[in-house]
């Protein structure tokens, strides 16, 4: 399933709408390359949780908590990560009762014990996006997301 996107406006409302699906537990990992929406996403998913704070990138703090949505939103990017992630207490945001997105996940999935949603975002030459969804278990919720995507406008 492959939904196209022609400017961070129209990224941010998928973001919005992928939202609306989220539960307590739920792990995003977004994937791309530098550029490519990451943070645009996550600024409209946190708006679809009703979160109003302005959204910023975590780069150089790993973790951006946000608890006034409808769910607590732990915005997380692992770019500079290296190596083990078992002491970094990242586990205590994947069991817990929000909903975690995070930015360059590739780089921590194989380490994850838990199910995720892959969400991939490709920039194209003509400066527009699409997006790609992938998981590993969590295929019901892998479902309604793709459903979603299906009716997307």
């Amino acid at each position: 399933m492959t939904v196209y996107l022609n400017n961070d406006d129209q990224t941010q409302r998928f973001g919005e709408q992928l939202a609306s699906l989220a539960k307590p537990g739920d792990i995003f990992i977004l994937t791309g390359e530098l550029g490519a929406g990451k943070t645009t996403f996550s600024k409209g998913f946190a708006k679809g949780l009703g979160i109003k704070q302005m959204i910023k990138s975590p780069t150089y703090t790993l973790i951006r908590e946000y608890d006034t949505g409808r769910l607590p939103l732990y915005h997380m990017d692992v770019y500079r990560i290296e190596g083990d992630t078992s002491d970094l207490g990242l586990e205590e945001y994947f069991d817990g009762d929000g909903v975690c997105l995070i930015e360059w996940g590739e780089i921590i999935k194989d380490s994850l014990d838990n199910d995720f949603i892959e969400i991939f975002l490709h920039k194209t030459p003509e400066d527009t996006r699409f997006i790609t969804v992938e998981h590993r278990g969590a295929k019901e919720r892998f479902n309604q997301i793709t459903d979603m995507m299906a009716a997307y406008d």
